[in-house]
């Protein structure tokens, strides 16, 4: 008996640790067999050059840089166009714009873009029906209101903030929606200026995290911040910048100073707002949006989220010129030429960070090519959901360099804008061919750069690559499916 006793009290301990263990695996168990949250960043015309991480130098961006230290920052990763509605479209759908319902900023009045018709196939619809509990706080432009194409049309379950993106031209707007309905910000009338858009919707996002529990969810947001207008809040911040950068043009427009022009009017009309200091502002405007990422990444952990989240980072497409934006003076662009609206590369390339514990490597930096229309297919690869045979798409999963595994590229990529008389751009490879002027024949040519040795597309090769051009000129051709809602400017001179 003594014999047995001793035994028992030697093996005592192993048997609780045995049951530990145990219980620590199922709880393993369970997290991996959980479906990840998704947290999608979006913000609006902030450049590749626009963060400390990618080398911004008159500004830091410390919680941003923080999120890339977590996970992995891409280099070499693409917006879907070079301006707002085509590129979230392309983020949506899965497909670039050769292919994507909404393919420019086609305006409706009083309030509200062309529509996605209401058998869009979307990111948002597709994790809805892996049981997310799915919210948008932000700008949206893929549908004005009560529309087939609004967003809670589209598969989010909340929605809070501008349905129309011509109306997210100021901060301090005289209402914003909430599922559709109106919510009147009456501290804004008469131009009182009391209610910035940016805190009150990144509020309503953290009031979201908060009401998540057991089950998945998918949060996206799509910030204005930088887009022009350049105001904000006369707080220390930006009495800071203002120190720092005190010389410089301002930004005026007569409209506000116009009494045909009432408040009401420069709102529906979407008229920027006169700004002394716009390079303060621009720089006050980027700290905001980097504060409201450490706000996400710290509710993330206060709920216990941070374990099973994705987070990505991004940009809807280069920086912008309007409402007395600079983006030289800061070097948004980095080392790219183009700005918004250009198919060159800083038009159209933007930064993207991706951070996943426990799968993306820390620290870690990715050169595959990649756009917003590979979102998509990622997102249904991690959550195991089928796309549709009759919704064709153009993007690739990124989940293998997430992983760190051998990654399959694209063909090429595609981008067409209909601004500036017709413009397209496709990448393959080393190879960037862009060619602007489409309706005027005899003035467009296609430009090829090799991007190994030119990002900034410096010098055009393509008299010493003529069977390159003859590539380019082929995905030129036959990328594209015509468009009746969307007609570019010389299109007929592609085929």
């Amino acid at each position: 008996m003594k014999l047995l006793k001793s035994y028992l009290f030697f093996l005592f301990p192993f048997l609780l640790f045995g049951c530990a263990s145990s219980k620590s695996n199922k709880q393993k168990e369970a997290k991996s067999s959980k479906l990840p949250n998704i947290v999608y960043i979006l913000c609006d015309d902030a450049g590749w050059g626009d963060l400390s991480c990618y080398g911004q130098q008159k500004f830091s961006t410390p919680h941003i840089d923080a999120l890339a230290n977590s996970g992995m920052k891409f280099t070499d990763h693409y917006a879907g166009s070079s301006v707002c509605s085509p590129s979230r479209s392309t983020l949506f759908t899965g497909q670039h714009t050769g292919h994507t319902a909404v393919r420019g900023n086609k305006e409706v009045y009083p309030e509200g873009q062309h529509p996605l018709s209401e058998n869009t196939f979307n990111i948002a619809k597709m994790l809805k029906s892996k049981g997310y509990t799915t919210g948008m706080f932000g700008k949206w432009g893929l549908g004005f209101p009560g529309s087939e194409g609004a967003p809670n049309a589209q598969g989010f379950d909340e929605f809070f903030g501008y349905n129309c993106q011509r109306l997210a031209h100021t901060y301090y707007p005289l209402y914003l929606r909430h599922n559709g309905e109106k919510v009147d910000l009456k501290r804004n009338e008469k131009d009182e200026k009391q209610e910035y858009a940016h805190a009150i919707v990144h509020q309503k996002a953290l009031d979201f995290l908060d009401q998540q529990k057991d089950e998945p969810f998918f949060l996206y947001l799509p910030y204005t911040i930088p887009h022009a207008e350049l105001l904000v809040p006369n707080d220390t911040t930006f009495a800071r910048f203002k120190k720092l950068f005190p010389q410089q043009r301002g930004f005026k427009d007569q409209k506000n100073t116009d009494p045909e022009f009432s408040q009401e009017k420069r709102f529906i009309q979407g008229v920027y707002g006169d700004q002394e200091y716009p390079h303060a502002a621009f720089a006050t405007m980027m700290t905001y949006l980097d504060r409201s990422v450490g706000d996400i990444m710290k509710k993330l952990r206060e709920k216990g989220f941070d374990e099973n989240t994705i987070v990505i980072f991004s940009s809807d497409n280069g920086p912008h010129i309007e409402g007395g934006a600079d983006p030289y003076f800061f070097n948004s662009n980095g080392p790219f030429k183009g700005v918004k609206r250009d198919l060159y590369e800083g038009g159209i390339r933007v930064p993207m960070i991706v951070s996943w514990k426990g799968v993306v490597t820390e620290g870690s930096t990715s050169d595959h090519p990649s756009a917003f229309w590979d979102v998509l297919p990622t997102f249904a690869e991690i959550v195991g959901a089928e796309i549709p045979q009759d919704h064709n798409i153009d993007g690739i999963s990124f989940l293998p360099t997430l992983k760190g595994k051998q990654q399959k590229e694209h063909e090429y990529m595609y981008w067409e804008f209909h601004g500036g008389g017709g413009r397209v751009a496709t990448r393959f490879g080393k190879w960037k061919g862009v060619q602007y002027h489409l309706n005027k024949p005899e003035k467009s040519k296609i430009e090829l750069y090799d991007l190994s040795v030119d990002a900034g597309e410096e010098k055009d090769v393509s008299a010493q690559y003529p069977e390159i051009v003859e590539k380019v000129k082929t995905i030129f051709a036959t990328a594209r499916e015509r468009s009746e809602d969307f007609k570019m400017p010389g299109e007929q001179y592609l085929k």
